[in-house]
């Protein structure tokens, strides 16, 4: 018996605790509800007024545009030609095709006395004195210019019917008024245009002149004799509320709204309860209501017993959970230590690539100073080539100059050895003449007094021919040093050729080996510099690697870290399911 008293408990505090949360649901969401309701129903009620009073104006301005259009066309043909009888027929041709309409009629500035027009279609039969300018509708009409002027209403004294007047001042050339053109309209039917436009069952709507005055009211009395704003329950500022703005407001359960009639001075008012249009909405609303706590109530009952259900489930369910989060934690354990293991060796491999990245950095920047001093010597090279090439042409030059020497002192000892010829037959003409000479001497000897002049004559020819034979024996000496310093030259400067052309060889041979030396460089300097590229590349590489394996080693950190949360949290789960499990042991 108390077993059961304990079961029905248990069902009647889930029953409790599940129509709770429901009830509190139904309770916020009927409130915005209401709200959203409400802001909708006042957005519906302003564009049902709007609507309603724009309708109205249309309709009217409609009403009043045959009549309108009529005076533009009488005042446009007075103005083209202003003769009377013409006009008569025009006035009583136009009126004919208009029901509504008392009288379209046409008068100048001009008095009839001075020759004046009047003509009207409803043959007004005036008296001799009257003049429509001492009236104060042809006054305002001509003082409005050539615009549409819109007069108030009146009422007929003889039938009692409502009528307007739309009138409009015809101009010449230089825009001065000449006339006036004007129709008189009955408005008895604005009252039926109004009822015809249904908003609300206790929706009103009223046109009103520009004091406030009915020109539209279901109680006929009230035309141009009562005041809307005499009237309403919303207290008005007349000037405001007629300003020609359209307005729609919402006031202690009332709507109001105006619209002004085109360019007239008329106006639509509307007003009516918004209850009209919320009445439903409560009964929906209330309804609406009983419904979510009907479903709450059957959510609540339904949820008790899917509890009970849910409840011997949980045995079983128990049962397994502990079993399979006992395992859970044995594996999530192994794991941990697993992962441990995985990040140390991670973290090894990221310090391994850290030293090898830094080696690779530091060999490409040794090989890139390489490449440069590959480079540097390459320019040197180029640089020794151009000077070797110029010592070979230097060389060349000397080679040729050399040449030219030898050769001019060959042809020097060739023209020495022509003066040798030539000191040898001035030497023997100095013999020659030492002979003559010593002969010319015995022959003046011989002659006594009188060769004695001739003889000191013939004694200084041999004495002259003496010095010349003297001078041709130093003349011979000095050619003869002159020959051997000319053939030791000649000799030596041959010697200098050959060493020179040997010395030119040399060079030349020097040069090709500087050109090998400098394709060496180049190759050199080239190699360096690929490299040092590829070397680049490889410690770009090695960073990549290195940024990998430490997104890695931090991955594996995170899944140590996760690990060991996966692991608490399964030891917690194995506590939290014994303790589920002792606790459904416990309610049994």
């Amino acid at each position: 018996m108390s077993r059961r008293f304990i079961k029905n408990s248990k069902s009647m505090k889930y029953f409790v605790s599940s129509f709770t949360p429901m009830l509190l649901v139904a309770i916020v969401s009927c409130i915005v509800f209401a709200f959203m309701a409400h802001s909708l129903i006042r957005a519906f009620v302003t564009a049902q007024a709007t609507s309603a009073i724009e309708k109205l104006s249309s309709q009217v301005m409609e009403r009043f545009a045959p009549n309108i259009q009529m005076v533009e066309n009488l005042t446009e043909y007075a103005e083209k030609y202003p003769d009377q009888k013409a006009l008569d027929v025009l006035v009583h041709s136009l009126a004919k095709g208009s029901e509504n309409l008392d009288s379209l009629y046409y008068a100048t500035i001009k008095s009839r006395f001075d020759g004046g027009i009047y003509v009207d279609s409803s043959d007004f039969e005036v008296e001799d004195d009257w003049e429509p300018s001492d009236y104060d509708w042809f006054r305002d009409t001509i003082r409005n210019g050539g615009h549409l002027t819109f007069l108030d209403a009146e009422e007929d004294e003889t039938d009692g019917s409502i009528s307007i007047t739309i009138s409009k001042a015809a101009v010449d050339k230089s825009n001065t008024p000449v006339g006036m053109a004007g129709v008189d309209i009955t408005v008895d039917e604005l009252s039926e245009i109004a009822e015809k436009i249904t908003v609300s069952p206790r929706t009103s709507l009223y046109i009103l002149d520009a004091k406030g005055l009915y020109m539209a009211n279901a109680e006929p009395e009230k035309l141009l004799s009562a005041n809307y704003f005499d009237e309403t329950e919303y207290e008005f500022d007349p000037e405001e509320w007629l300003n020609g703005k359209q307005k729609v407001i919402l006031d202690s359960g009332n709507f109001y709204g105006v619209n002004r009639i085109g360019e007239t001075p008329w106006f639509v008012v509307i007003e009516g309860p918004v209850a009209d249009f919320s009445g439903s909405f409560n009964f929906k609303f209330v309804l609406v209501i009983f419904v979510l706590l009907f479903l709450s109530g059957g959510s609540a009952i339904f949820n008790s017993f899917f509890i009970n259900y849910i409840q011997k489930k949980e045995k079983v369910l128990g049962l397994k959970l502990f079993e399979e989060t006992q395992n859970l934690v044995v594996a999530t354990k192994e794991t941990a230590a697993t992962s441990q293991d995985q990040s140390a060796a991670v973290k090894e491999i990221v310090a391994t690539m850290e030293d090898s990245n830094l080696l690779s950095e530091n060999i490409a920047q040794k090989i890139k100073d390489v490449s440069q001093v590959a480079q540097k010597t390459s320019a040197d090279v180029t640089d020794g080539v151009a000077y070797i090439e110029k010592n070979v042409n230097q060389l060349h030059d000397i080679f040729d100059a050399n040449q030219k020497t030898i050769d001019g002192m060959k042809i020097l000892s060739t023209r020495i050895e022509s003066i040798w010829d030539i000191v040898t037959l001035i030497n023997s003409v100095a013999d020659q003449a030492k002979i003559i000479a010593f002969n010319a001497e015995l022959e003046a000897s011989n002659a006594g007094e009188s060769g004695r002049n001739f003889h000191i004559v013939a004694t200084e020819i041999r004495r002259l021919a003496d010095g010349i034979i003297d001078g041709t024996k130093e003349i011979k000496e000095k050619i003869n040093e002159i020959q051997q310093s000319s053939d030791s030259l000649v000799l030596a400067s041959e010697s200098g050729t050959a060493k020179i052309n040997a010395g030119y060889e040399n060079a030349k041979d020097l040069e090709s080996k500087f050109e090998s030396i400098k394709t060496a460089a180049e190759i050199t300097a080239d190699s360096a510099s690929d490299i040092t590229e590829i070397m680049q590349q490889q410690a770009i590489a090695s960073e990549q690697i290195l940024i990998t394996l430490k997104q890695i080693s931090a991955g594996v950190e995170n899944f140590t870290v996760a690990t060991d949360n996966i692991s608490s949290s399964a030891e917690n789960l194995r506590i939290i399911s014994e303790d589920l499990n002792n606790q459904v042991k416990d309610e049994e």
